[in-house]
């Protein structure tokens, strides 16, 4: 399958009625969400934690009378503007993945694949499950890779990698649901990881364009679906 197609394909769609429904209503209860989250807690938040940037510089280079305040509190302020956006893109996400997908591949499959056979094992219990599965396995990723974060050269890439793990988790199970038997899936997944994976990355990239961040969840609903639908039928194809 063509990944760079699926993404045409997704941009195309993107102004479709049903899309831009999906579009606006995640990401609008996500940033809400946040936002009040955000207004409540930052200056408490960037209080503690230039606390702790400041202890930390001040302990590494004891040796020089340098007051790191001012640095420590931008540092504050640009790591939790850092994880905001990602928290936003992801809660948006879990939304479209549990109460949006059934939409966005009805809507894949009604145009780009009518004659591929509906072997259903999924649904939004299926989408639940997969939804707490890629939470508990972003906080463990989160929590294994902590002491990494200290390291300049790999605190931006570290939570770049994570939600790409998640956001392909999220979106690979719903893209095929309503079509692939689990072991079809098992196959796909593993014969897929790669491009599942720089789907992913992409998109925790993308989340971070002003405006282009906002039709992201939906763009990449799309891609992932018509991807993965298009490999499920050429494997079908294949193995008559």
């Amino acid at each position: 399958m063509n990944l760079f197609g699926s993404l045409a394909f997704g941009l195309a769609n993107l102004l479709h009625p049903r899309m831009l429904w999906l579009m606006l209503w995640p990401m609008l209860v996500a940033a809400g969400l946040w936002g009040a989250v955000a207004f409540t807690l930052w200056a408490r938040a960037v209080l503690w934690l230039a606390d702790q940037i400041k202890h930390g510089l001040d302990s590494a280079v004891f040796f020089l009378q340098v007051d790191f305040g001012t640095a420590a509190t931008f540092l504050a302020n640009f790591l939790l503007i850092i994880l905001f956006v990602p928290v936003v893109m992801l809660t948006a996400l879990v939304l479209l993945s549990v109460f949006g997908m059934q939409q966005i591949v009805e809507h894949v499959a009604s145009r780009a694949y009518p004659t591929l056979e509906r072997r259903a094992t999924g649904g939004i219990a299926g989408s639940v499950r997969n939804a707490i599965a890629a939470g508990l396995g972003m906080t463990v990723l989160g929590v294994v890779t902590l002491p990494l974060w200290l390291f300049p050269p790999l605190w931006p890439v570290i939570p770049v990698a994570i939600v790409a793990w998640v956001d392909q988790r999220l979106l690979r199970y719903d893209a095929l649901a309503e079509h692939a038997e689990p072991m079809e899936m098992k196959l796909l997944f593993r014969e897929q990881r790669g491009t599942l994976y720089g789907l992913g990355a992409l998109l925790a990239l993308v989340a971070y364009v002003p405006l282009v961040g906002f039709f992201a969840p939906v763009l990449f609903g799309l891609a992932f679906t018509h991807y993965l639908l298009g490999a499920l039928y050429v494997r079908r194809v294949h193995h008559r």
